[in-house]
Parts: C-alpha cells; sequence; structure tokens
C-alpha cells in the first residue's frame, strides 16, 4: 500500500492587521481584537523566538538540530540586517541634511516600525502524528537531509526571502523545521534602496506557488532519503498549515505555567513545614500555662505569648490561602491539558474519517469517470451499427424494388416462362430462405410500391406525409 504523508507549510502572520480585523476592533470597547498573531514584528517576539526553536528556556538542546545559521538566532538575524541592508542605510543616511531623518541602525528602526516585520518565520511539516508515532528517533533524524533540502528550494522558489536561521525540532510529535528570514525587496525609489518587505514577497498568488513547488520537492528528496515511493495527501481547502505545531507551542507556554506553578507549591510546602514548628511551639505553650490565682479551672498568658499566637493563625490562614490557589490552578491546567488532548482526538479522528471519504467518493468518480467512458464507446459503436444498418436496409429495398421491376417488366413482355430469369433467381431466393414470405409477396405483386429512403424523403418534403403511409419493406 502506498503511503500517503500531509505536507504543511505556514508563514507566521499576524491576524490583527487585517481589514476584517480592523473592523472588529472599531466596534469593541478595547479596541482590539483575540486574533492570533504569530508574525515576528520587533526585537521582543525575536528573542521570544530564539528561545522557542533553540530550547533557551529549559536548554534541552539533544532532540533539536541547528540545520542553518548558528545557535544564535537573534544575532544571526541582526548580521543578515548589517549584510543586507547597511549599504542602502548609509547611502540613503548621507542623503540626509537633518538628523531626525536618518536612520542609523536599520534592525532597531523596523523593530520600532509597527508597520512592518522584523522577520519571517516559516514552519515546514511533512507526516502527521500517526505517521511518526511509532517510528524511532534514529528513523526521525533522517529528516534533516530532507528539510535541509527545503532550505535551499526555499531560496530557489523565493530568492528575495533571506534565509538566517533554521532548526529542526525532534522533542515533539512529528519532525518539523523552524526556518527565520528576511524578506529582502531592492530598488525603492522612496526611502532606502532596499527594504524589508514582507507583503511584497509573500501574497496570495506567490504563497500558493511556493507551496505547491515546496511540497513535490519535499515528498521527491523524502523519498530519496528513506528509500520509498510515498505520496502527498490532498491539501486541505483555505490552509497551508498544519494544526500540529501552533497547538503545541500554545501547549508548551500551558505546561510553562504550569511548572511555575508547581514551584510556587514547592514553596507554600516549605512554609507549610515551618508552620508545624511553630506549631509545636504554640502546643508548648498552651501545655504550660499556670492556673489562674483567681480561679484554678481559668490558665493565664502573657501578652507575649498572645501575639505568638495572633500571628501564627494570620500565618495558619496566609499559607492555606496560598496552597488552595496553587492547588486550584493545577487542578484547572490539568483538565485543559486533558480537554486539549481529548479536542487532538477529536480532530483527528474526523480529520482521518473525512479523508476516508473523500478517498472513497474520488474512487467513485474515477469508476464513474471509466463507466462514463466505456459508454461513450458503446453509443458511437451503436451509432455506427445504426448507421450500416440504415444503409443495408436501403440497399435491400433498392435490391427488392429492381426485382419487382424487373419481374413486371418479364410479365408484359412476351417471353416464355421458363427463360425469364428474374423469375427463376427470385424462386431460387425464396426457396432458398434469403427471400422470406413478404418479401416473395413483394417481389410479385406490382401494386405493393416500394420506396427508397431517398423517394420516400422527396414525398416527405414535398406532401409532409408520415413515412408510415409508405410501405418500406
Amino acid at each position: 500500500m502506498v503511503q500517503e504523508l500531509a505536507y504543511s507549510i505556514h508563514l507566521g502572520s499576524d491576524k490583527n492587521r487585517s481589514k476584517v480585523a480592523k473592523k472588529v476592533a472599531k466596534g469593541n470597547g478595547s479596541s482590539t481584537t483575540s486574533f492570533s498573531n504569530n508574525a515576528i514584528q520587533n526585537a521582543q517576539q525575536l528573542s521570544k523566538v530564539n528561545k522557542h526553536n533553540l530550547r533557551d528556556y529549559d536548554h534541552k538542546t539533544d532532540d533539536i538540530q541547528v540545520v542553518y545559521g548558528t545557535n544564535d538566532l537573534f544575532k544571526d538575524v541582526q548580521n543578515l540586517y548589517q549584510k543586507e541592508f547597511l549599504q542602502a542605510q548609509l547611502e540613503y543616511d548621507n542623503k540626509q541634511t537633518r538628523v531626525d531623518r536618518k536612520i542609523g541602525d536599520y534592525f532597531n528602526h523596523i523593530s520600532k516600525d509597527s508597520k512592518h516585520d522584523l522577520a519571517c518565520e516559516l514552519i515546514i511539516e511533512l507526516g502527521d502524528m500517526d505517521f511518526w508515532n511509532d517510528k524511532t528517533m534514529d528513523y526521525k533524524k533522517q529528516m534533516t537531509e530532507v528539510y535541509k533540502d527545503q532550505i535551499y528550494k526555499l531560496m530557489e522558489v523565493v530568492p528575495d526571502f533571506k534565509v538566517a536561521n533554521a532548526v529542526v525540532h525532534y522533542d515533539e510529535t512529528s519532525p518539523h523545521m523552524h526556518l527565520v528570514g528576511i524578506p529582502v525587496k531592492d530598488g525603492y525609489k522612496n526611502g532606502m534602496k532596499k527594504q524589508v518587505a514582507k507583503s511584497k514577497i509573500f501574497t496570495k498568488e506567490s504563497l500558493k506557488t511556493l507551496q505547491d513547488k515546496m511540497r513535490a520537492y519535499c515528498i521527491e528528496k523524502f523519498n530519496e532519503v528513506f528509500v520509498q515511493n510515498a505520496t502527498l495527501k490532498k491539501k486541505q481547502k483555505g490552509r497551508n498549515k498544519d494544526i500540529h505545531v501552533n497547538e503545541m507551542d500554545g501547549y508548551r507556554e500551558l505546561k510553562k505555567e504550569q511548572e511555575k506553578n508547581a514551584k510556587k507549591l514547592k514553596e507554600a510546602n516549605n512554609k507549610s513545614d515551618k508552620l508545624n514548628y511553630k506549631t509545636e511551639e504554640i502546643n508548648n505553650i498552651l501545655d504550660n500555662l499556670k492556673p489562674s490565682t483567681f480561679n484554678k479551672n481559668n490558665k493565664q498568658i502573657s501578652n507575649e505569648d498572645v501575639e505568638k499566637i495572633k500571628n501564627y493563625a494570620k500565618e495558619v490562614e496566609d499559607i492555606t490561602r496560598s496552597i488552595k490557589g496553587v492547588n486550584n490552578l493545577n487542578v484547572i491546567i490539568d483538565n485543559i491539558e486533558q480537554n486539549y488532548k481529548d479536542l487532538v482526538n477529536d480532530r483527528d479522528r474526523l480529520y482521518y474519517s473525512n479523508n476516508e471519504k473523500d478517498t472513497t467518493i474520488a474512487n467513485l468518480k474515477e469508476e464513474i469517470e471509466f463507466k462514463n467512458k466505456k459508454i461513450n464507446k458503446l453509443e458511437l459503436a451503436l451509432d455506427k451499427v445504426k448507421t450500416e444498418l440504415s444503409k443495408f436496409k436501403d440497399f435491400w429495398r433498392r435490391l427488392i424494388k429492381r426485382f419487382q421491376i424487373k419481374i413486371m417488366d418479364e410479365k408484359f413482355e412476351d417471353i416464355p416462362e421458363e427463360k425469364r430469369n428474374y423469375t427463376i433467381v427470385a424462386e431460387d431466393l425464396e426457396r432458398s430462405g434469403i427471400f422470406d414470405d413478404n418479401d416473395a409477396e413483394i417481389v410479385k405483386n406490382p401494386r405493393r410500391k416500394i420506396l427508397t429512403k431517398d423517394e420516400l424523403a422527396e414525398i416527405q418534403a414535398k406532401k409532409g406525409k408520415n413515412k408510415n403511409d409508405y410501405n418500406l419493406n
């Protein structure tokens, strides 16, 4: 069975900048929307991407592999800015007479510009969770060669997109590559001659072309590296990305929050241990209380001990509240995690159910198309048979008519009956079964008028009579 693999290539973008988002924002009291934003718009966001892609937040780098650039994505982008824009920036600044119009550091200039993205990130993934789930790490890591090839193919397809850094992640469900670069456009008449130009390079049309070409290159390289004959699953309408990557990013953020809360819980437990120590101290105070001189059933306590008990009660209340808060957060996060897994499972079931239906429909369409072609061939053959039959019928009418004319002529000529050749032939054909009784009767009866197809058409054209008014054999 031929293996079918899903392919996704996703370009990070800010949906809040779309016309729809701006319209929604105007209607909201906060003048904002909740649309997703996974674009790299400034240095702060680039720093977050650096931490995520290179696992700087937990330093777990065993199962990631840098395939382009260095272990400092942020610095790679800065260096690429210098390489691509420094000359254009210096030329522009030298023409300015006012200091406030000079750009200086173009990297910082774009980082502060809300109209442009500082860099772009592409996430490329081949194969989904079900495909990679039972594969070994050694098997997965063969994807390094496939994704390296994707980098250089991307440079061919979009030469104006300059790659700064690329890293492959093997520590998640499916191996995928994060690729960060800068879209560069040359030849501007206003401003710097060379500028960042995401919207000019990545258009709706160019992204479609990019996806189509990169899909083909990826499966070709995969089959070469893994020595297989796999094919690609059909693209999903209106999408150029796979859900897994973005969802897992959010999931990891959730897990980081859970780790923070675990630390808080640890601190709360430490406080609880201290509280236990103070509880023993309070118990000693209570045990050592002396009876009152006025009433032996009552005991005396100093003001100092009263303050200790009050502080103790306050600390108990504070620590209890902290522990409850952290535990509640953990319960909420655990619920979210379970709900997330359930949603992913439901989504996957729906996805593969739809795939099965699509396959069934495609097979039915192929079968219908095959049968339609067969029907068309049969119809052509039937038309040919009808044409030949019509010709034969016309020939037979002409033949019968010819016999009728000749036999009728013989009857009026002074020829001995035994020498009438047409009559002899007609009788022979009747005896041989070639002429049936109707044919023989027509031949011998001059009153039965026989019309050929051409004669019938001519009469119908002149008199408008139905062809059933005439004997056609």
